[in-house]
């Protein structure tokens, strides 16, 4: 598969405070909504890694904690119009 968009290179995977979660997602209908919350969450400051699965409906974020919130991730994801099951 061919990444379609820049990779946000901000932080390193040493750096502390780096977090992983995962997000269960609801509403996704195709490939093409798990791009477009890929491009949207790797543009925030501080999110070192993000991978989409629609086959899973899920989102694994990884980030640094002191730059951006988990409430910010899931308000992004909300605000394309997906639910956060």
């Amino acid at each position: 598969m061919f990444q379609f968009f820049k990779k946000n290179k901000q932080s390193s995977k040493t750096e502390e405070n780096i977090e992983k979660i995962t997000l269960k997602i609801d509403g996704m209908h195709c490939t093409s909504c798990s791009l477009s919350i890929d491009g949207e969450i790797e543009d925030l400051p501080g999110v070192t890694d993000v991978h989409t699965n629609y086959a899973k409906a899920e989102t694994k974020v990884e980030f640094n904690s002191e730059k951006v919130s988990v409430e910010k991730i899931k308000g992004v994801i909300e605000k394309l119009g997906y639910t956060i099951k």
